[in-house]
């Protein structure tokens, strides 16, 4: 679930990115809503809100949920200050081969791989197993990050479109093989039995 709640931004600013540009009243103030930079705004703002409300509730964001709120706020300040969509464009890159990089620095910083410290308590798993699930994520924002680049800078008429839905269907695809391989390699928790 909490993956998803990261997509929420992502969405509104889909939504406000496919309105038709138009003039809003609100408080005596007129705001243009609709297309990128009006979307943008929405992103950063929904951004701030939504990881600042898991902050008060939590009392503590994950590391990915700081790289993915900075780079919000890096890249959608960037966007607005300059008003062009190329910074933008680069988040999405820059942002899944920042977390390639932090779970490929994993194998040599720490006792263990980092998807073994995020999913460790819930499962057990052969150390080997840890190491090739561990790749495997790397490998994913590797794809992940090159996919939204070659998307955004070679198809503009759809890079939103692969934006939103594309990163959350890859990353659903991957989290269901992640599962099977999972069901496969999970160790079995011993038993007892009794017998009468």
């Amino acid at each position: 679930m909490k993956q998803f709640i990261d997509f929420i931004p992502l969405i509104l600013f889909f939504i406000v990115f496919k309105l038709e540009p138009r003039d809003v009243e609100l408080a005596g103030q007129v705001f243009s809503v609709g297309g990128i930079f009006s979307a943008t705004a929405v992103l950063i703002l929904s951004s701030v809100a939504v990881y600042g409300s898991l902050f008060a509730a939590q009392r503590r964001l994950e590391k990915g949920q700081w790289l993915t709120l900075l780079g919000c706020l890096f890249f959608g300040g960037l966007t607005l200050a300059f008003h062009s969509e190329t910074f933008l464009k680069w988040k999405a890159p820059v942002v899944n081969w920042l977390f390639a990089l932090g779970f490929a620095g994993s194998h040599f910083i720490g006792k263990q791989p980092l998807i073994k410290r995020v999913m460790g308590h819930a499962i057990s798993l052969p150390d080997p197993i840890w190491t090739k699930l561990n790749i495997a994520w790397v490998i994913f924002f590797i794809v992940a990050g090159g996919a939204n680049l070659f998307v955004a800078f070679t198809f503009h008429d759809i890079w939103v479109d692969f934006k939103v839905f594309g990163s959350l269907s890859m990353t659903i695809l991957f989290l269901i093989g992640q599962g099977v391989f999972l069901a496969r390699h999970m160790q079995d928790t011993p038993t007892t039995t009794n017998k009468d």
